[in-house]
C-alpha cells in the first residue's frame, strides 16, 4: 500500500531529551530554527503528534507565518495542514488547544476508543477506528488514499518517534541538537527501548543554526520480512532511476538493480545492456561486480525494478538462478514480468521456491516502466 513521505521532527538535549520534568515545556529550538520549522509545516500535507504531547505541551501547530499560508492557499491547498492525533484510548481533552486553532482534525483509534472520543470532541474532529489496536502502516494508507496526504510530518511524542522507527516506516529524520543537558531520568527522550531495524542511518544534510545543529538522516537498513520498509522503497526508486541509463532496445526490457547489505551498505549496482554488452541483464550486471564469496550476500537484499527473469536465451543462467547462487534470500520488485517476451514468466515463483522472500511495491510500476513505454503490452 502507498505511504506518504514520513518525516520525524524533534529538538533534543545534548544527553538526548526531548524535555524537562518541570512545569514549563523546555525550549530546545533557537528562534530562527522555530522558523525553519514553520517554514516545514508549511510544505507538508499533514502534522500529526500523538495525544500524549497534546496533554503534555498542550501544542496548537499552527503554521504561524501569514506569508506562508498565503502561499499554500495560493498553491490551491489549505490555509493550514491537517492536523492528526493517535489515541488507543480516546480519552482527549476537548478543552486543549489542538482542537481550538488552524484547520481540520482527524483522531485515530482503536474500535474502544472511537466511541469515547466521538462523545469528547463531537464535531470537532473526525474519529478513525483501525481495529481493536493501533496499527501505523494502516493509518498512513488512511492518510494516503483517504485524505490525499503526500507528505506527512511526525512531532512527537517520543512513543510515536520510536514505533515508526522501529516499524521502518519513517522516511527521514530531522533532528536538531540543543546546547543543553537535562541529566533526569524521570525526563523524557527521544527513541525508546526495543528492536531497531540495524546498520547506521545515512547523515544527508546538517547545519548550523544559531546555536543549534540541524542533521537530517535517512535509513538504509533493508528490511527483513514480507513488509516494504522506507529503506526498501528509497532502495527501489534508486533501482527504478537506474533503468532510465540503459540504452534503448526494441528487445528487451530497461531495468535497474542494486544489491544492498544488511547493514545499508550498497554492495554493487547495475543495469541493462550496461558497458555496451547488449544481452546484459541489471542484476546479473550488479551480481558479477561481487565477489560469490563474500559473506555479506546471504543477508543482502537484491532490488530491481523488474522481476528477476525466470527464463532466458541470451545466457545459460536466468537473473532468478543468479540471485539463487549467489545466496541472496530477499529479492524487492516493482513490477512482475509482462507477456511482453516470455509467456506466463514467474521470476517470483522461482525465487520463492528456492526459499527467498520476494515483496512487490506496486506503488513504483509506474516508475519502472517509464524507460519500457515504447514496448508492446
Amino acid at each position: 500500500m502507498p505511504y506518504p513521505h514520513v518525516l520525524l521532527s524533534a529538538a533534543v538535549s545534548l544527553d538526548g531529551y526531548l524535555d524537562d520534568t518541570g512545569p514549563e515545556r523546555l525550549l530546545l529550538s533557537s528562534p530562527a530554527d522555530f522558523d525553519r520549522v514553520d517554514e516545514v509545516r508549511a510544505s507538508v500535507d499533514a502534522i500529526l503528534v500523538g495525544a500524549g504531547t497534546i496533554r503534555a505541551d498542550n501544542p496548537r501547530l499552527l503554521v504561524n507565518s501569514a506569508g506562508r499560508r498565503a502561499a499554500r492557499v495560493a498553491e490551491g491547498r489549505a490555509e493550514y495542514p491537517l492536523k492528526v492525533t493517535v489515541s488507543g484510548s480516546g480519552d482527549l481533552d476537548p478543552a486543549a488547544n489542538f482542537w481550538h486553532t488552524g484547520g481540520e482534525k482527524l483522531v485515530y483509534t482503536t474500535d474502544a476508543g472511537a466511541e469515547r472520543a466521538t462523545a469528547l470532541l463531537g464535531d470537532t474532529a473526525d474519529v478513525v477506528p483501525l481495529g481493536p489496536v493501533l496499527d501505523w502502516r494502516a493509518l498512513l494508507a488512511h492518510l494516503h488514499d483517504g485524505r490525499g496526504v503526500r507528505r506527512l510530518m511526525v512531532e512527537g511524542g517520543g512513543t510515536v518517534h520510536t514505533q515508526l522507527l522501529q516499524q521502518g516506516l519513517a522516511d527521514e529524520l530531522q533532528l536538531v541538537l540543543a546546547p543543553l543537558l537535562v541529566g533526569d531520568p524521570a525526563a523524557p527522550r527521544l527513541f525508546g527501548p526495543g528492536a531497531y531495524q540495524g546498520g547506521r542511518l545515512r547523515l544527508t544534510g546538517s547545519r548550523r543554526i544559531e546555536d543549534v545543529v540541524l542533521m537530517r538522516y535517512e535509513p538504509t537498513a533493508p528490511g527483513t520480512g514480507p513488509l516494504d520498509t522506507a529503506a526498501d522503497r528509497h532502495w527501489l526508486r534508486t533501482a527504478c532511476e537506474l533503468a532510465a541509463l540503459c540504452p534503448p532496445s526494441e528487445t528487451a526490457f530497461s531495468v535497474g538493480a542494486v544489491v544492498v547489505a544488511a547493514d545499508g551498505t550498497e554492495l554493487a549496482r547495475g543495469h541493462s545492456r550496461e558497458g555496451g554488452d547488449p544481452v546484459m541483464h541489471a542484476e546479473e550486471a550488479a551480481l558479477t561486480k561481487l565477489d560469490p564469496a563474500d559473506p555479506r550476500l546471504p543477508g543482502a537484499t537484491v532490488y530491481s525494478s523488474l522481476e528477476p527473469c525466470a527464463h532466458r536465451a541470451s545466457r545459460p543462467v536466468p537473473c532468478a538462478g543468479l540471485i539463487l547462487a549467489a545466496g541472496v534470500r530477499r529479492v524487492v520488485t516493482a513490477w512482475r514480468e509482462p507477456d511482453t517476451f516470455v509467456t506466463a514468466a514467474d521470476g517470483s515463483g522461482v525465487l520463492a521456491a528456492g526459499g527467498v522472500e520476494v515483496v512487490t511495491v506496486p506503488e513504483y510500476a509506474a516508475l519502472a516502466q517509464l524507460p519500457n513505454a515504447h514496448l508492446p503490452h
